[in-house]
C-alpha cells in the first residue's frame, strides 16, 4: 500500500511520462470521427453509450466490462448503437493499447475513476468520466495535474451544465434577475430499500473479482456489493452525497460564481434499515459556508421520497431580489412576494432519481465533450479543475460527517485545517496498483 505522498509523486511522474502523449493521440478535425471505449456497463455506461451513439461522427469501438454476463447483456442491448465490428474486452488495458482508440469513458464504480483516467491520458486519450474524481481529494489532485501535463480533454459527467434551460439560468442570475443569491438550497429524496447482509459465497464465475477491485485493497467477495451497492461501503464508494448531491451543488456553485467555501458543517446519520451493512449516512444535512455570510446547503433523504416543491431533487436560490428554483428539467423565477415571475420547461427531460440517469443532459454534455476536442463550440462544459472543486465539496462534507468537527478550509486549495479531517485526504492501495 502507498501513502499520500507517494500517492502524488507516483502521480506525478506519471503524469510527466505522458507528456508525449498527445504525440499518441490523434490531430482531430471538425469532421473527423470519434472512436470511443465505454468502460463499465451495469448502470452509467448503458446511458452514455445511447448518447455517445447520438452524436455525430462518435463510433462506439469497445465495451469493456470485467463481468462477462453483463459484457454479453450490454453489447445485444446496444446492438444497435455499437459498431457490428466494436470489440468486447473485460481488461481495459486492452483499449488502452489499441491506438485507433481516441476517447475512454469511464462509468465505473468510484474507486476506478481516477486510475483507469490517468491511465487513458497516458495512452495518449481523452476522457469522459462519471463523477466524482476519485473517492478522495488526492486522487482528484492527480488528475488534474496529469490532464494539465498531457494536453488532453478530460470531462466530468457534471450534465447539467450543458443543459440549456441551467446555462440561461445562470446568465439571468449572473445578471442580476434575482439580486445578490445569499443561500442555495438543495436536496434529494429516494426510496432506497436495505442491502441486507452479506452471506459467504464463491466470486461468480462470469466475474473478474481482481479487476472489478482494481487499486483497492484486496478484500473477500461480498454477495451485496456488486453491481450498485458498493455505492454504501467506504472502501469503494462516497455515499449519498457524491452520488447525488454533487450534481446540485455543482450547479449551486455555477450560479453563485464560488469556489472552495471558508467552513462545513454536516450532521448524518442512518435512520433506517440499521441492521444491514450499510456503512454510511441515508440521512444527512450539509451547510457550506462562504464569506459574507453566503451558504450552499443539501438535505439529503436516501431512504425518504418526500419531495420538495413537486421535485426529488433541486436547487433553490433566495436572492435579495427574488427567488428561482431550477433541476434537470427547467426552472421557474419567482418574485419576493413568492408569486411566479417566469417558467421554463426543458424540451426533452432527464430522469432525476433512477441508477441509470438517463435523458437529453447526456447527450448535450456528451457531445459538448466532442466539439471541445474537434476545438469546435463556445467552450468545454466542464473543465476537470472546475469538477474537482465539485467533488471536493462532498468529500469535505464527508470528512465533516466522519469526524464530527466543523471543518475550517483553505480557501485556495479545499483543504480542511482540521487533522482527523486530513487523514481521509488520501486512501490506501493495493501493491502494484499505484494510480
Amino acid at each position: 500500500m502507498i501513502d499520500r505522498r507517494t500517492f502524488i509523486a507516483s502521480a506525478t511522474v506519471a503524469a510527466a511520462t505522458s507528456m508525449s502523449a498527445r504525440s499518441y493521440a490523434r490531430v482531430m478535425g471538425a469532421n473527423d470521427r470519434l472512436n470511443i471505449a465505454v468502460m463499465g456497463l451495469n448502470g452509467r455506461g448503458t446511458a452514455m453509450s445511447k448518447a455517445i451513439a447520438g452524436t455525430p461522427n462518435c463510433r462506439i469501438a469497445s465495451l469493456i466490462d470485467v463481468d462477462a454476463t453483463v459484457l454479453a447483456k450490454r453489447a445485444g442491448e446496444l446492438g444497435k448503437v455499437i459498431d457490428p465490428a466494436a470489440k468486447l474486452i473485460a481488461d481495459y488495458r486492452r483499449a488502452l493499447d489499441n491506438r485507433q482508440i481516441d476517447v475512454l469513458v469511464v462509468t465505473t464504480p468510484d474507486h476506478w475513476h481516477v486510475k483507469a483516467s490517468i491511465d487513458a491520458l497516458g495512452a495518449g486519450k481523452h476522457v469522459y468520466v462519471e463523477k466524482p474524481l476519485g473517492i478522495a481529494p488526492a486522487e482528484g489532485e492527480a488528475l488534474v495535474a496529469a490532464q494539465k501535463r498531457s494536453g488532453l480533454i478530460v470531462q466530468m459527467g457534471n450534465q447539467q451544465r450543458s443543459g440549456r434551460e441551467t446555462i440561461a439560468l445562470a446568465q439571468l442570475v449572473q445578471a442580476g434577475a434575482i439580486g445578490e443569491v445569499y443561500r442555495a438550497e438543495t436536496w434529494y429524496a429516494n426510496k432506497r430499500g436495505t442491502i441486507g447482509r452479506a452471506q459467504p459465497a464463491a466470486v461468480p464465475p462470469t466475474l473478474n473479482w481482481e479487476l472489478w477491485q482494481g487499486p483497492r485493497p484486496r478484500k473477500p467477495f461480498r454477495t451485496n456489493l456488486v453491481h450498485y451497492n458498493w455505492h454504501w461501503y467506504w472502501e469503494y464508494g462516497t455515499g449519498e452525497i457524491t452520488n447525488n448531491a454533487l450534481h446540485e451543488l455543482d450547479v449551486s456553485r455555477m450560479m453563485m460564481g464560488v469556489g472552495y467555501p471558508e467552513k462545513v458543517t454536516a450532521q448524518g446519520s442512518r435512520q433506517f434499515f440499521r441492521d444491514d451493512d450499510w456503512e454510511m449516512y441515508d440521512t444527512l444535512d450539509l451547510v457550506l459556508h462562504y464569506p459574507g455570510g453566503r451558504t450552499i446547503t443539501w438535505n439529503g433523504h436516501s431512504c425518504n421520497a418526500m419531495r420538495r416543491f413537486g421535485r426529488d431533487r433541486g436547487v433553490l436560490l433566495l436572492g435579495t431580489a427574488g427567488s428561482a428554483i431550477v433541476d434537470r428539467n427547467g426552472y421557474e423565477i419567482f418574485e419576493l412576494s413568492g408569486a411566479l415571475r417566469s417558467k421554463v420547461d426543458a424540451a426533452a427531460l432527464s430522469a432525476t432519481t433512477n441508477t441509470v440517469g438517463a435523458g437529453d443532459l447526456d447527450f448535450r454534455h456528451f457531445g459538448n465533450f466532442a466539439d471541445t476536442i474537434r476545438g469546435l463550440g463556445a467552450g468545454q462544459a466542464s473543465p476537470v479543475d472546475e469538477g474537482n472543486i465539485s467533488t471536493n465539496l462532498c468529500h469535505l462534507g464527508n470528512m465533516a460527517y466522519r469526524t464530527g468537527e466543523t471543518l475550517l478550509v483553505d480557501s485556495a486549495t479545499g483543504r480542511p485545517h482540521n487533522a482527523a479531517a486530513m487523514k481521509y485526504w488520501a486512501v490506501d492501495y493495493e501493491p502494484g496498483w499505484s494510480i
